[in-house]
């Protein structure tokens, strides 16, 4: 193997996407709901019904499962397996219908950051009177690794299979951590990307209990507005978004269709407090330098950032700052996803770092929904009222989560690739 067949051999494309989003259920769909920046924020009746103390969140409003799950499958899973599994099946196809690989040599990264906390919720309320009748498929159901377990099964695939747990960065980390394991040379395919389904009383009412969730019970389209001087805090959503990564050079041979490239990614630990980001922004824009350092570019080269921007206000605030901090007055365009389909947790990062793909290799950057005014901003170029045009090339995602975990990925779209 030539030095330049060993380059693209540690190279990572992504040939394949799936999602089940509260904006859409496909690239396309996703792609025209965030350009619209149209909140996907309502009312939820099982919200409503439990008695939460917050009763909206973004929800997948059709999940669609009937073309990859048998009816067995749709008894024995939970929401999150499901949600994962369809997502997962859809990205395989999408990597094209001579997507083949040996058993050993492709691996499964499911990030998550609630599991089956949802489903342990749903088993307790109704067997806690009769725990001699609890189903015999709970455990299975609640495990966090359920889901990498259900894709790896149909799929065939015989290597890796972790599960990852990063709170609000858990998407990212997966996808970032199967393509170091392809770049070593350890895998030549991996299916990566996260996934959570948290819209249940007890987990959003503990969620509002810390004061993170907003409560514009009145207004939920109007809810998450990242950035903005007017926010209260998060939108809780649900979801599932998975990529197929895999070798470049593989990619090449077989002739699929390669939306881009992981071309860089860190992670990096806040050690502070266990919700609150340093607020200086300084760890997280070590955490975007140091993946850009790892992708080979300069701040210079990046068209625009895909903001964590949960629409809390410390959160936010530190997070301009980091972004200053990595990009000093030469700031690219900023857009912040969650203002349209809410805080997806585990899947948060891979929807992000999906579209932010997309839309770098369009040269488009959509606007930040229900953003005003804020000073928090200032710092950064946010788009705002309408998509802004911009030269295709790589893009940056960044997700800072709970417990200092932070993750950040760079993505090339592929008319750059030489």
């Amino acid at each position: 193997m030539t030095e330049k067949d060993l380059g693209a051999a540690r190279r990572v494309a992504v040939t394949g996407i799936g999602m089940r989003t509260p904006a859409g259920n496909t690239v396309k769909q996703a792609a025209a709901t965030l350009l619209a920046a149209e909140s996907t924020a309502t009312t939820l009746p099982e919200l409503v019904d439990g008695d939460a103390v917050v009763t909206f969140g973004c929800a997948v409003s059709e999940l669609d499962e009937h073309e990859h799950l048998t009816p067995k499958e749709r008894r024995q899973l939970d929401r999150p397996s499901r949600l994962a599994l369809c997502a997962a099946l859809d990205a395989v196809r999408d990597a094209g219908p001579e997507w083949t690989i040996e058993p050993d040599r492709g691996g499964v990264f499911v990030g998550t950051g609630i599991g089956g906390l949802s489903t342990m919720e749903d088993a307790a309320l109704r067997n806690q009177h009769r725990p001699n009748r609890i189903p015999a498929m709970t455990v299975v159901r609640v495990m966090n690794s359920s889901p990498a377990g259900r894709i790896g099964a149909k799929l065939g695939l015989r290597g890796a299979s972790p599960t990852i747990s990063t709170a609000c960065a858990s998407g990212a980390t997966a996808i970032g951590e199967a393509a170091r394991r392809i770049r070593s040379g350890d895998l030549d395919v991996a299916v990566a990307g996260g996934v959570d389904a948290p819209l249940s009383p007890l987990v959003v009412s503990a969620f509002a209990a810390m004061r993170a969730l907003s409560t514009r019970v009145d207004a939920p389209r109007l809810a998450s507005r990242p950035f903005d001087d007017d926010r209260d805090g998060f939108v809780m959503a649900e979801g599932a978004v998975f990529l197929v990564l895999e070798r470049l050079d593989r990619a090449r041979e077989r002739g699929a269709h390669i939306f881009g490239e992981v071309a860089g990614y860190h992670a990096n630990t806040d050690p502070g407090d266990i919700v609150a980001p340093a607020p200086d922004g300084a760890i997280a824009a070590a955490c975007v330098q140091a993946a850009l350092h790892d992708a080979g570019l300069s701040a210079a080269d990046i068209t625009h950032v895909s903001a964590h921007g949960t629409s809390t206000t410390q959160g936010d605030r530190a997070e301009a700052l980091a972004l200053a901090r990595a990009f000093g007055d030469r700031c690219p365009p900023v857009t912040a996803p969650k203002g349209v389909v809410g805080h997806m947790v585990g899947a948060a990062g891979a929807f992000e770092a999906a579209m932010a793909l997309v839309f770098a290799a369009d040269g488009v950057v959509p606007p930040v929904a229900n953003f005003r005014s804020g000073r928090d901003a200032e710092p950064i170029d946010l788009v705002v009222g309408a998509p802004r045009r911009v030269a295709p090339g790589p893009a940056v995602s960044t997700s800072f989560g709970f417990g200092g975990q932070n993750a950040s990925l760079v993505l090339t779209p592929a008319p750059a690739i030489p």
